[in-house]
Formats: structure tokens, sequence, C-alpha cells
């Protein structure tokens, strides 16, 4: 197999036939300064040893490796693994990106962070960072997404940042991504857009998978000390796909399976999902060609997934890729199933993960079964699901309703 790791994106932010950066004028200045910043620290030692310090003493790494052996033995098969992402400051994956794009952001002199959120989970580590630095901070989050997500909404406003309403389009992620970069276009001489995952216009898709891949570094060293031995099969949910990227990518060139759960909502046949990758087509979306979901005019459809983080009609260039390449799986995850990995996790392990995070689980859970014994599947454990337990509960009532 050529080596996958250090390949993409090419100096013009490509992955092979995906990403690249298609915005108007407005927009482009800004981004050459966010691109010219991250070439002048990405193999800056100091720079990294400022992130690796901040990553140990504030956002609480490395996270732990656990073995899930209770709900292992109930489901037969292999052994599945988890690493508990849930366990950093914030609550999520998205600490380690907010980190390492926060200091960028201090280098060069802004004064003011703004951010897209759709679980909230990237919108509190942003806020979390301002606080920290001293920025002004501004989120921009769906309407449907602050109903559903109502903790993390008062989480944000607890630590000073100003939660926008948006009430374009379905009023979710895509929209208040849409929004975001209007604002940006219009303020970039003193703001700084901290992007929430590897989608987006170069050169964010590397930039957030460099600070992201963190996880997998970790989740290889520990694996290998606690077995002898490489994993199996990889799991992680994908929606934009900042988490998946993070477990995936230090493993590319190793044997390991990987399978990327998208949401499929009420099913691929239906159109209520988010599975761009397995019900989409190539397109551009948000200032980078990928998968998507769109119409055969180009039209952008409506995402649908019981989770926020997931509820999404696009994903990064680099799964884009590794689809074709057919290195990553990519299967989809009905709300049903998610459902169900969130309540095994509860009943056999004592965590409480989240909505995004229970779709991996469910393809581990669908996979365990299947395999002998001696194989090891890990799951990245993205995040903690007490944001999600009112829309839950609720859920649960309605399907045990007759």
């Amino acid at each position: 197999m050529t080596p996958l790791i250090g390949q993409y994106p090419d100096a013009t932010g490509h992955f092979g036939p995906y990403g690249g950066r298609f915005v108007g004028e407005t927009l482009m200045s800004a981004l050459l300064d966010v691109e010219a910043a991250w070439n002048a620290v990405k193999h800056d030692d100091a720079f990294f040893a400022d992130f690796r310090a901040m990553l140990r003493d504030y956002a609480a790494r490395p996270t732990p490796l656990d073995h899930a052996q209770r709900l292992s033995a109930h489901l037969g098969g292999a052994q599945i693994w988890l690493k508990r992402e849930d366990c950093t400051h914030t609550g999520a994956h998205k600490i380690n990106n907010v980190v390492g794009q926060g200091l960028l952001a201090r280098r060069m002199g802004k004064t003011r962070v703004i951010a897209e959120t759709g679980a909230g989970q990237h919108g509190v580590a942003t806020a979390t960072i301002a606080a920290r630095f001293g920025f002004e901070c501004k989120v921009f989050m769906g309407v449907e997404d602050i109903r559903r997500q109502a903790p993390n909404v008062r989480r944000m406003e607890l630590l000073g940042a100003d939660v926008i309403p948006v009430t374009s389009g379905t009023s979710t992620l895509k929209d208040a991504m849409n929004e975001a970069l209007r604002y940006w276009s219009a303020h970039s001489a003193d703001t700084f857009y901290v992007i929430g995952s590897v989608a987006g216009p170069h050169p964010y898709p590397e930039m957030v998978r460099d600070f992201q891949r963190v996880i997998g570094d970790e989740a290889r060293a520990q694996f290998f000390e606690k077995t002898g031995r490489h994993p199996d099969l990889l799991t992680a949910c994908v929606g934009g796909g900042s988490n998946a990227m993070g477990l995936f990518y230090p493993y590319l060139d190793d044997p390991c399976d990987m399978i990327g759960a998208e949401a499929a909502g009420e099913g691929l046949d239906t159109p209520r999902h988010a599975a761009s990758i397995c019900g989409g087509s190539p397109g551009e979306l948000h200032g980078a060609m990928t998968y998507l979901l769109q119409s055969d005019e180009g039209q952008i459809h409506e995402a649908w997934s019981i989770s926020a983080g997931l509820d999404y009609p696009g994903v990064g260039p680099e799964h884009a890729l590794l689809h074709d390449l057919k290195r990553v799986r990519y299967e989809g995850v009905t709300d049903d199933e998610a459902l169900d990995a969130f309540q095994a996790l509860c009943q056999y392990e004592g965590i409480i993960p989240a909505l995004e995070s229970s779709h991996a689980l469910a393809v581990a859970m669908r996979e365990a079964p299947k395999r002998p014994p001696g194989q090891h599947i890990l799951v990245n454990l993205s995040g903690r699901g007490d944001k999600d337990l009112d829309h839950v509960l609720q859920l649960l009532k309605e399907r045990r309703a007759p």
C-alpha cells in the first residue's frame, strides 16, 4: 500500500480531487492570512510544545484507553475498547482543535474568535478558550440546535460567549457555518474563525486534522502498551469528521480496518438522514469539494439526525478521498441503532456517551459478534452525553408510547 500519512493535502489544499478553496474574494484574504500563519507554525517545535503542554495541563490529556469488558462479554466475539475523549475538559474531543487554533489566533494578534456549532461542544470549547485567552467570542448556532442542546447554550453564555441564533435554512449546523463565514468576511481584521471540523476551505481540513491527531497518536501508543499489537478495527462517528480523522490518521499506514459511522437517521432509503458519503455525491460545500447531500441540480438537501453534531450535509474532503481509495469504509447508523448503543453503554459500562459517539459504538456492537474473541475493536468515544439527556429521555419515552 502506498503510504498515506504526509501525502495530503497538496500545496493547493487538495486531497486528490477534493478540498481546495472555493470562496469569494472577500474571504480569500482572510484564508491566505490563516494559511500563512499555519505554515509558519506547523513544523515549529516551540509552538507544538505549547500546544502539548496546554493539552496536558488544561485539557486533561492523555485521555484513558478503557476496555469495555462487560459490554464485550454481553455481545460476544471481539473485544471493545474505548478511547475516552469524554474525559477531556469540556467533555469532548473538540477542545484539542480549539486549543491549537486559539494559540494560532493569539499568535496572529486577533482579539475576537467566532465559531459555528451544532451539538454545542465546539461552541463550548471555543468559549472556554476565549475566556482563557481573553478573546471576545461569538458562537453561531441554529435555533433548532439551540432547542436540542440547551445545556450547552447555558454553558457558553456562562463562559462569556455571545450565542447568535441562526434562523435561516434548516436552522442547524450548515446554516450556522454559513452565517459564521458571512460574519468573518466582514470582520477578518480582528477576528479568527475557529472552524470545528475537518471541513471547509484550505487550510482548515489539514490544520484541524493535525490538531486532532493527538487522539490517534495517544491511542496507538496506549493500545500497543496494553496489548502488544494494533487494533483490528477502528470506529468513529462522521459528521464533518474531525474526531474520526483524529483517530484514523495515525493508523492509515497500519493494517487496521476502519469504519466511519454516518448518521442514517430514519434510514438511507428515506430523505431523513445525514449520510453524505453513503447517500451523497461529489460537489462543493463551504469552500471545498467533497461528498454532500444534493439534488441532481446541485441544491443542498436537508440533513437529518437524532444527533445535532452529525446533522450536516457534507463531510471533510480527506474522508471523501479515503472513501474513494477504499482505505476507510463508511456505513450508516440509524437513530434507533444509536439510541440502543447509548443505552447499552450506560447499562453495561456506567458511561453515558454523546449521541454522536453512540453511532460509532453502534458500528462496534454490529461488528463484534461477527469477529473472534481474539480480535479488538477501538471506538472513539468522542464525547459525553450529559448534553443529550433531556433529548434522549424524551425520545425513549416516545419509543415506549403505544
